[in-house]
């Protein structure tokens, strides 16, 4: 368990400490020892409490303390290794050997002899590791040294004069960027964490279903009752099983809170991008088939083999082990609904990590409750209903929610990529054949391996066939051109992206521009207010928003009639001409290459809005003034509002 709970405590930590709360904090100066040498000096401050490790690598230790020197062009060499001032070496309580490390003060110099006379700027990277007596982080940090001691411009020094201009382009003089900021804290808390939670909550609920879980409530709960030594101790391992099982599925969540630190739109990047989407299909079909039957997933038996033995010590260690093993004996049935679950988060409005986060302790909340319940109330174990033919039902219509589900993802990456080969209509199409498919299952015209002899069907099966039969019907309509889908909107591709050719590729048919600069010259000479939408291909709650904001008859006719709309894709995958593609300067000083349509508008979002969330709406005047404050996700009656107070404000000289 050693390595598990090293690695937890770095994942925990990373969560608890950002930049600014960096337990060490560093500073660089620079030597020089002669016309061709110089030695370059990292002094790093660490906080009361805390060990920054040695650059020595201990097997079985920490991460050591590393330093990367950028020389491409051979402009200098390295004299010597890198020196560091001295350590203390003593029994670490974490890593549970000797290990050398820093208190309170670190200095470490590397000298370096000049290859190039002419060189004058040096980049280099620490990476390091701290800890305190219950935690650790792991991170990095950047510095540039000049050899002559003048000011380095970052942009002048990594980026050539035309992506130099071309990234100003995207910087806009806006008259009033106060208003960007309170919308964004405001937005920040209108995340749909309680709606994730929910959705992980009922995974759960259709876990405890599954022929994998449902057995294991009466033999666990017997267990914890009557091996016991009373009851109340009963009970409380009960309580403890559950909330261990909480705390296992909260911690699968831990490591995707890394993933935003990487790049301000890496989130969505993780919804958008083609080939995890299309993993995600892969994944989803494969998930399927193990539901119908045709194979099972399991962990390696060994895990749970170790896990089983390691629940024998006893006590809450041995409880922990249990809950342990039951989730990985369970994995056949959970392992698809989590990988659901995973997938529903990237498609869900804001922080991806946290959204798992949050279904994950919904899933463990519901996969936990039963345990807990039981053993406070033992009788009503009698009014549990028996194990039989009906879980495995509840499994293989699972499995045909995965397949429907497959197919989104496939839409997202086809949608992304503009392959044209899973339209609306064929998309649609599919989801009805396997609901047809579904039906046939439900009322027995179709079987699986693990189906049982045949049966009277009851009657919740049924009704639920029934409901299905309505869901299809819903389905038929929507693709006939009787319905819009409002109940599915965000799923199916949209309305414009048809067999059928259409008026406009803009959302609902309106009149829009994909290109900034050609909307705002549209807007200038015809003295009108844009509406600039950041939206994705892939993005279910922007279709949410055209297919039942947008709709709303007032406020097509204010979007159609009096603003200029301008739809820019952040995940359009079109690459750039190459005369337009550019290097743009992160504020961490890291390159990032421009090269897609959707890259530069992402690029252009944050940087002038200070958010990389999409839907997000913004109201300005062609001079750069914002009418009020950006919009996100809402409803209709919000979003008119908000539209008639920007044409008031554009149309009274400016917003308050």
């Amino acid at each position: 368990m050693k390595p598990f709970l090293i690695i937890f405590s770095v994942l925990i930590s990373a969560l608890s400490f950002g930049q600014a709360n960096d337990p060490v904090q560093w500073e660089k100066s620079i030597k020089k020892i002669s016309d061709t040498e110089y030695d370059l000096i990292f002094k790093a401050t660490i906080r009361d409490g805390w060990h920054l490790y040695s650059i020595e690598e201990v097997e079985g230790g920490p991460i050591p303390t590393s330093f990367l020197f950028e020389n491409e062009a051979n402009a200098f060499e390295l004299v010597g290794p890198m020196k560091e001032s001295e350590s203390i070496t003593e029994y670490d309580q974490i890593f549970e050997i000797d290990l050398s490390f820093f208190d309170h003060e670190a200095v470490f110099t590397q000298r370096i002899k000049l290859l190039d006379e002419n060189l004058n700027v040096l980049k280099a990277l620490v990476e390091y590791q701290a800890c305190d007596d219950k935690v650790c982080i792991f991170t990095d940090n950047d510095f540039t040294f000049s050899l002559d001691g003048s000011e380095v411009s970052l942009a002048e020094k990594n980026i050539d004069e035309r992506s130099l201009a071309l990234s100003k382009q995207l910087k806009l003089d806006i008259k009033n960027p106060n208003l960007i900021k309170g919308a964004n804290e405001i937005a920040q808390n209108k995340n749909g964490l309680w709606g994730i939670f929910a959705l992980g909550f009922l995974g759960g609920l259709l876990a405890l279903l599954t022929p994998c879980v449902f057995p294991m409530i009466p033999l666990t709960v017997s267990f914890f009752t009557k091996q016991s030594d009373n009851r109340s101790r009963g009970i409380r391992n009960a309580v403890f099983y559950g909330l261990f099982i909480i705390i296992i599925y909260f911690l699968l969540s831990i490591p995707f809170h890394f993933l935003d630190s990487l790049d301000p739109d890496i989130l969505n990047n993780i919804s958008t991008n083609i080939w995890l989407n299309l993993f995600f299909f892969a994944i989803f079909i494969f998930f399927a088939f193990s539901f119908f039957g045709y194979y099972e997933l399991t962990l390696p038996a060994s895990w749970g083999a170790k896990m089983d033995k390691a629940s024998s010590v006893g006590g809450l260690l041995g409880v922990f082990f249990m809950a342990v093993t039951l989730a990985i004996v369970s994995f056949s049935c959970t392992g698809p609904i989590l990988g659901g679950l995973l997938g529903s988060t990237t498609l869900s409005e804001g922080d991806v990590a946290t959204n798992l986060s949050a279904g994950m302790t919904g899933f463990g909340v519901a996969l936990a409750l039963p345990f807990a319940l039981f053993a406070l109330f033992p009788n009503w174990l009698n009014s549990l209903p028996k194990s039989g033919g009906w879980l495995n039902t509840v499994k293989v219509i699972l499995g045909f929610l995965e397949l429907a589900l497959a197919f989104k993802f496939l839409s997202n990456a086809d949608l992304v990529a503009h392959w044209g080969i899973l339209k609306r209509e064929v998309f649609l199409g599919i989801w009805i054949l396997i609901f047809i498919l579904m039906i046939l299952y439900i009322f027995g015209k179709l079987r699986f391996p693990h189906d049982g002899p045949k049966s009277k069907l009851s009657f919740s099966r049924i009704s639920f066939g029934i409901l299905t039969i309505a869901f299809t019907v819903y389905l038929i309509s929507g693709l006939a051109k009787f319905t819009s889908l409002k109940l599915l909107s965000g799923f199916p591709p949209p309305e414009f992206y048809s067999v059928v050719e259409q008026k406009s590729e803009c959302p609902l048919g309106l009149n829009c521009f994909k290109d900034f600069e050609e909307g705002l010259a549209y807007a200038k000479s015809n003295n009108k207010p844009i509406m600039l939408d950041f939206t994705g291909w892939a993005c279910v709650n922007c279709r949410k928003m055209e297919e039942n904001v947008w709709s709303t008859p007032d406020i097509y006719k204010l979007l159609n009639d009096e603003y200029v709309l301008i739809s820019l894709y952040v995940d359009d995958r079109k690459e750039l001409p190459e005369d337009k593609r550019f290097d743009f300067l992160n504020s961490n000083g890291r390159v990032r290459a421009i090269e897609t349509v959707g890259k530069k508008w992402a690029t252009f979002q944050y940087l002038n809005f200070e958010t990389a969330s999409q839907p997000y709406y913004v109201l300005m005047s062609p001079e750069m003034e914002l009418l009020n404050s950006p919009e996100q996700y809402t409803d209709s009656a919000t979003y008119k509002a908000w539209l008639e107070q920007g044409l008031n404000n554009f149309k009274n000289g400016g917003a308050d």
